[in-house]
């Protein structure tokens, strides 16, 4: 049987956890409130994070799940991704729109990665 690893862990949720040589990151969402552009680039600082405590890194995402609060921020997300993105490394990916936790958050990501 494979060991899981939880890091990050509270009384809700972990925010990442590896299993079976997969890491599942929690949804990331940035600071309320913010432009999504900003939320977005802090977003991806966490995953960076998230996956570094697993032992992977973003040139090891499988998937990637991107929900906005509304689709015409999608450009503006997408330029931040774009930019952080590993040029031939991108996951499979979808984004959908989606009422958050709060209207303050307009971007929440979901990752899946190789460890």
């Amino acid at each position: 049987m494979s060991d899981i690893k939880r890091f990050e862990t509270g009384p809700r949720m972990s925010q990442a956890v590896v299993h079976g040589g997969l890491c599942y990151l929690a949804g990331q969402v940035g600071k309320p409130g913010a432009p999504v552009a900003d939320q977005t680039r802090e977003v991806l600082a966490q995953i960076d994070r998230l996956l570094a405590q697993a032992g992977t890194d973003k040139t090891r995402i499988l998937t990637a799940q991107i929900w906005l609060a509304s689709m015409g921020d999608f450009a503006e997300m997408n330029a931040v991704w774009d930019a952080w993105v590993p040029q031939g490394n991108a996951p499979a990916r979808a984004t959908g729109e989606s009422a958050l936790a709060t209207p303050d958050y307009k971007v929440e990501i979901i990752v899946i990665a190789a460890v």
